[in-house]
């Protein structure tokens, strides 16, 4: 006869694992930074009480970050050792430093929307300055003057920049020129906007006489800065396309130029329209070069050869430089100009993304 041995009852512990196990529960950091801000903030806010003066936020933030980077240190040694306490000091560190970073970005970003939000209106892009005195008027010539001095620059600049770069990486490596124009490329990567400016406006004084001001003037001073940004851009991209992709293209029996059009460049092309549209984006608000070559006017203008043309950089420092009556309608609009000019830099780059997703090349399964 088989005796069946009683059934050990079955325990589940509810208890949980004590801080000394060597790891800080998932709350444990964000408790402690809401503690450190709220000590770091306590001294701030009496002053504030005391003084009648508004109280310090920045102060207080920054105080509790440094505080908070002490208090996870010392609190993660003492649980879970020394290298985890480093590695969330340093990951303290880090985040605070990206936290930082964005602080300008996102103070410049509110205060133009804040600012310029009022202005915009129909009437602000449907019409010009032309026979406006006072309020009222748009920025429609400088709308259309940016987009044709940027489109033109940028059809300069980008076959230039390309075919620099192609040569650099795909033909040139070790020569001597390859070294010249590399240190060419170096220097004028430095060269300010005023003196891209000047070399314009001199080139076209020497054909035309001078005070000579076209829009292409400042098409040719904006492709002085953005060639070094696309050539420089565009080399890196180049070099990280494997070398087995071009033997085996020669290995085919394709021609090099032929490799580089239907391999080289269909490869790199999502970080070519990135480099790109990073030139574009840092010529499109320029002003000083601008007001020496295209200059200013207050009525539309179609035609890049032929008279002064308004672009959105000028037409901000325009409205604010000489203020009028009333003065906030001349504000108001620079305002809107800005935001406008920040929003059309932020449309070229959704399209610049779209563009790179599009012709990507295409990974299997």
């Amino acid at each position: 006869m088989t005796t069946l041995a009683p059934e050990t009852p079955l325990t589940i512990s509810t208890s949980r694992a004590p801080l000394s196990s060597g790891h800080l529960p998932r709350w444990a950091p964000w408790a402690l930074l809401g503690v450190s801000l709220l000590i770091a903030a306590a001294p701030f806010g009496l002053s504030a009480a005391a003084s009648g003066s508004e109280f310090n936020i920045a102060g207080s933030l920054i105080v509790g970050a440094l505080l908070y980077l002490v208090i996870i240190y010392v609190t993660s040694r003492i649980v879970e050792g020394s290298r985890k306490a480093l590695d969330r000091f340093v990951t303290g560190i880090v985040t605070s430093a990206f936290l930082i970073a964005m602080v300008p970005l996102v103070s410049v970003g509110w205060t133009v929307i804040s600012n310029g939000i009022a202005r915009i209106d129909p009437l602000f892009f449907n019409s010009s300055m032309r026979g406006v005195l006072g309020e009222g008027g748009g920025a429609l010539h400088a709308i259309i003057g940016t987009l044709m001095v940027t489109l033109a620059a940028t059809v300069i600049s980008v076959p230039i920049g390309l075919m620099t770069a192609v040569y650099l990486i795909e033909y040139g490596q070790g020569t001597r020129m390859s070294r010249i124009i590399t240190f060419l490329v170096d220097v004028m990567t430095g060269i300010p906007s005023i003196v891209a400016g000047l070399f314009a406006y001199a080139v076209f004084a020497l054909i035309f006489g001078p005070g000579v001001r076209m829009g292409i003037m400042g098409s040719v001073a904006l492709s002085v800065l953005m060639i070094p940004v696309v050539v420089r851009s565009t080399e890196e991209m180049l070099r990280l396309v494997p070398n087995d992709l071009r033997e085996a293209s020669y290995a085919l029996g394709v021609p090099k130029w032929l490799t580089i059009v239907k391999v080289v460049l269909p490869t790199s092309i999502a970080g070519i329209t990135t480099g790109i549209m990073l030139a574009v984006s840092r010529v499109i608000g320029e002003t000083a070069p601008l007001l020496l070559t295209a200059g200013f006017t207050d009525a539309m203008n179609y035609n890049l050869f032929s008279g002064r043309m308004q672009t959105l950089p000028v037409f901000t420092y325009s409205q604010y430089a000489y203020q009028g009556i009333p003065a906030e309608a001349y504000v108001d609009r620079a305002w809107a100009s800005a935001l406008t000019l920040i929003v059309i830099v932020m449309v070229l780059n959704l399209v610049a993304r779209f563009v790179a997703r599009v012709f990507a090349p295409k990974t299997g399964r």
